[in-house]
C-alpha cells in the first residue's frame, strides 16, 4: 500500500491516537531503586558524582524507602558500605553487619517492600576485589564459600531476593545449595549473569568505595565485545539457579537485552547503571539536554529491548512522571 493511500502520520496526529497505539508501556512496577546504607546514625551524604543519591544511614534510608512505595516503586537493591573492611571482607557476612542491620530494621517498620541484597565482596574487602585474593589473583573457588555465607546471612536477616554480582564461576549453585540447605528454598536469586567490565561503573566505585587497590577486575567481568559468552553466561546461570537473570550495563547493551529476551523466557533484568544516569544529570544541568525527556526515552529503550526489569537511579523520578500521567 503506496502513499498517498496509506499515511503513517495519521496515527501520530495527536497524544491519545499516539497513546493507543504505543507498543512500549513503562511502569513503576518495572522499577528497582538501587539505595546506599552507611554506619551511622541521621547520615545523608550526597554522592557528588551522583547527584539526588546518597548514602544513607539505616534510620535516613528507612524514611525514603517509605517515601519510594508512596510512589508506587515496591522493590529495593540495597548495598552496604561497612565502617571498616579486611582482606577477607568479613563485614559482609557478619550477622551485624550493616546489611543485615538494615534488613531487620527495615523489615519491622515497611512490611510490605521487596528487599534484594547485592552480594559480593568488593564493598567489604580492603583490596576492592570481589574475592579471595592470593597470590594477586581472585580465587574463584575459595570464594564461592564466602558468598554462600553472604547470600545466607542475608536471608536470615529478610532479604526477598538474592542477587550475586561478583562474577565468580558457579556462584549461582553455592548459593542456591546454601540456600535450600537451610531452609531458604523460597529465597529467590537475580543474578548479574552478564556483567561487563564497563567503564560505566565509575561512579557507583565512589558511592560504594570499591575501586580495586591493584589490577582492575577485567579478569571476571566480560569483555563488552561479546554477546555470545553473554548468552552462555545467562545459559549457565539458568541451569544452577538463577530465578532472574540480569543484563549489566543497560543502554549501551540493549542488544545483549533484545539477544537474551529472543533466547529465553526467564525473567530478564537490566541495570542502568551509575555512569547512564551521571552523564544525563550533567549534561541536563549544563542545559544541553532535556534531562527528564531523555532519562524517559532511555527508560523506554532498556523496555523496548526486553527488559522486564530495570534497576534505576532514575526510579522516583520516572515514577513521579509516570504517575503524573495517569492523572
Amino acid at each position: 500500500m503506496l502513499f498517498p493511500i496509506y499515511r503513517p502520520r495519521r496515527l501520530r496526529r495527536n497524544e491519545i491516537i499516539r497513546a493507543i497505539i504505543r507498543e512500549t508501556e513503562l511502569s513503576v512496577w518495572d522499577f528497582v531503586y538501587p539505595m546506599f546504607v552507611v554506619p551511622g546514625k541521621k547520615v545523608k551524604q550526597e554522592i557528588s558524582s551522583m547527584p539526588g543519591i546518597f548514602r544513607q544511614s539505616i534510620d535516613n534510608i528507612t524514611e525514603e524507602i517509605k517515601e519510594t512505595r508512596e510512589l508506587g516503586i515496591n522493590a529495593i537493591l540495597l548495598f552496604g558500605i561497612p565502617e571498616k573492611k579486611d582482606e577477607l571482607g568479613s563485614g559482609s557476612y557478619d550477622e551485624n553487619g550493616i546489611i543485615q542491620m538494615a534488613l531487620r530494621k527495615i523489615k519491622e517498620e515497611i512490611k510490605e517492600v521487596l528487599l534484594i541484597t547485592d552480594v559480593c565482596m568488593c564493598e567489604y574487602t580492603s583490596h576492592g576485589h570481589c574475592g579471595i585474593i592470593e597470590n594477586g589473583e581472585v580465587q574463584n573457588d575459595k570464594t564461592l564459600q564466602y558468598l554462600a555465607r553472604i547470600a545466607l546471612s542475608h536471608a536470615k536477616a529478610g532479604a526477598d531476593i538474592i542477587a550475586p554480582s561478583d562474577m565468580m564461576d558457579g556462584r549461582v549453585s553455592a548459593i542456591r545449595e546454601a540456600l535450600d540447605a537451610n531452609g531458604f528454598e523460597n529465597i529467590a536469586i537475580m543474578s548479574y549473569s552478564a556483567k561487563y567490565s564497563s567503564a560505566f561503573y565509575g561512579p557507583f566505585r565512589e558511592a560504594a568505595e570499591s575501586t580495586p587497590q591493584f589490577g582492575n577486575r577485567r579478569g571476571y567481568q566480560m569483555d563488552p565485545a561479546n554477546v555470545r559468552e553473554a548468552l552462555r553466561e545467562i545459559a549457565l546461570d539458568i541451569e544452577e539457579g538463577a530465578d532472574i537473570v540480569m543484563v549489566k550495563p543497560a543502554l549501551s547493551y540493549l542488544d545483549v537485552i533484545k539477544a537474551a529476551r529472543e533466547e529465553f523466557n526467564h525473567p530478564l533484568a537490566a541495570y542502568n547503571v551509575s555512569g547512564e544516569y551521571s552523564m544525563v544529570k550533567a549534561a541536563g544541568r549544563l542545559g544541553w539536554i532535556d534531562e527528564a525527556q531523555v532519562m524517559m526515552e532511555i527508560l523506554t529503550s532498556i523496555k523496548r529491548a526486553g527488559a522486564d526489569i530495570i534497576i534505576t537511579y532514575f526510579a522516583k523520578e520516572a515514577a513521579k512522571i509516570l504517575n503524573s500521567l495517569r492523572r
